[in-house]
């Protein structure tokens, strides 16, 4: 059984070099624009620096895959082809898309370009993974944050197509590429502007009664003194209901799957991946490296449970949860 690929996120260029040097095996990034899911300002890349970090991880055989990951604007997915061709420009190793004209396109202009299908098309059936690799070649399927470990493998063993499976950071609610909520708010989304939550939308007030977050002057929090909070967003925004105040969609905990990495492995997945393209260089850099020694340790046949505890103080609203791996509910 051979090692997992370790794919940790690069906002830009000085986490792309955090995360080669703390031992990721292959760093994502996307460009400044909203082609990519993490389109926040003062992020993200230009295609010469998307060059100048293709050719520091090739020098250290650390490959570098391109997000284009969101879907195409009717009749403007012009700005979405030259992602592509800018990503194989600069020598990308993998470009990973949701969109299927965006996939059309790159099979069609790149034949050899390695394709990967992005968590944003939420493929998790073995039919949804055979039409996206009979139709256009791809050769890595992100699985969306609903599966667990053996539901993983029972995919694994049906299909050729490498698996990727989230490890660690933030949690959408669980239907990716299907957010309207942020777009609700905001008029822009993360599946079609690139970005959740816009840090302009973003406001907080502090009175009596506390901290309270706004989204577009929407409160969809109140948090006392010292509470912990997390980014603001809709999704895990708390409301009252039925005369009763709780979060409705999702609480604002992190994913840390640390301890079912051994599972993943065994069910066949290829590659575990690190969220965080808008997070500093310190986060990337403590994930990968933890992830990296808890990778190396299964590999030597050690427990890699201990690793997992040296990130607990980086979990959104200083809570943890395992996700879908191991949930024992349908």
């Amino acid at each position: 059984m051979g090692s997992i690929e370790l794919v940790c996120p690069a906002g830009a260029p000085p986490m792309l070099h955090a995360a080669i040097e703390a031992g990721a095996d292959s760093v994502y990034c996307g460009l400044r624009d909203e082609t990519n899911a993490r389109n926040f300002p003062g992020l993200n890349f230009s295609p010469a620096e998307l060059a100048q970090g293709v050719a520091f991880a090739h020098e250290r055989q650390v490959k570098v895959l391109v997000a284009i990951n969101t879907f195409a604007r009717a009749g403007g997915d012009e700005t979405w082809r030259r992602s592509i061709d800018a990503a194989v420009v600069a020598g990308a190793d993998a470009v990973i898309v949701a969109d299927i004209g965006v996939l059309a396109y790159a099979k069609q202009a790149y034949p050899d370009l390695r394709l990967h299908l992005s968590v944003q098309a939420a493929a998790n059936s073995l039919d949804a993974i055979r039409f996206y690799a009979e139709s256009f070649g791809v050769r890595r399927v992100v699985l969306p944050r609903v599966m667990s470990a053996p539901e993983i493998a029972v995919l694994a063993q049906q299909t050729s197509v490498e698996l990727e499976a989230f490890v660690f950071g933030g949690l959408c609610v669980m239907a990716e590429g299907r957010c309207a909520l942020s777009s609700y708010a905001t008029g822009r989304s993360p599946n079609l502007s690139g970005v959740c939550s816009p840090p302009e939308a973003v406001s907080f007030e502090t009175n009596a009664l506390g901290l309270t977050p706004r989204l577009a002057g929407v409160a969809i929090d109140r948090l006392a003194a010292g509470e912990n909070a997390g980014y603001p967003t809709l999704c895990k925004g708390r409301f009252e209901a039925m005369g009763e105040a709780s979060y409705l969609f999702e609480d604002p905990v992190s994913l840390n799957a640390m301890s079912v990495l051994k599972d993943l492995r065994a069910a066949g997945v290829k590659a575990i991946k690190v969220e965080g393209r808008q997070r500093g260089k310190t986060y990337v850099r403590r994930v990968a490296a933890a992830f990296r020694g808890a990778i190396d340790a299964l590999d030597t046949g050690q427990d890699c449970d201990p690793f997992a505890r040296l990130l607990s103080d980086l979990a959104e609203g200083g809570r943890e949860t395992e996700g879908a791996y191991r949930r024992k509910w349908r």
